[in-house]
């Protein structure tokens, strides 16, 4: 017959191993979750750059965008125009210099 001592200790030993599984697993989530969330940060500053440079009201789009964020996307206002590239300029007569 066992112990009551040892079945006790044999409860702690699974609780321990189980603390410490817990735990390794709570460690690989946090890293995984800081990678998602670096992710998450480098598609908001490249989403928010786009939209700088393609709003033509000076940025206003990126802004609210940035606002709502990447849940709230789909929910943003209105498509708008993109601004038009500017023709390149092949006279280089008006260039200082030459």
């Amino acid at each position: 017959m066992p112990s009551v001592v040892g079945l006790l200790e044999e409860h702690e030993l699974a609780a321990r191993r189980r603390v410490d599984g817990l735990r390794e697993e709570a460690d690989r989530i946090q890293a995984e979750l800081a990678a998602a969330e670096q992710e998450w940060q480098e598609w908001a500053i490249a989403r928010r750059r786009v939209g700088t440079v393609l709003a033509s009201d000076g940025g206003n789009i990126a802004d609210e965008k940035a606002v709502l964020g990447p849940r709230d996307a789909d929910a943003r206002p209105g498509p708008r125009q993109a601004a038009k590239p500017r023709p390149w300029r092949t006279d280089t007569s008006s260039i200082k210099g030459r």
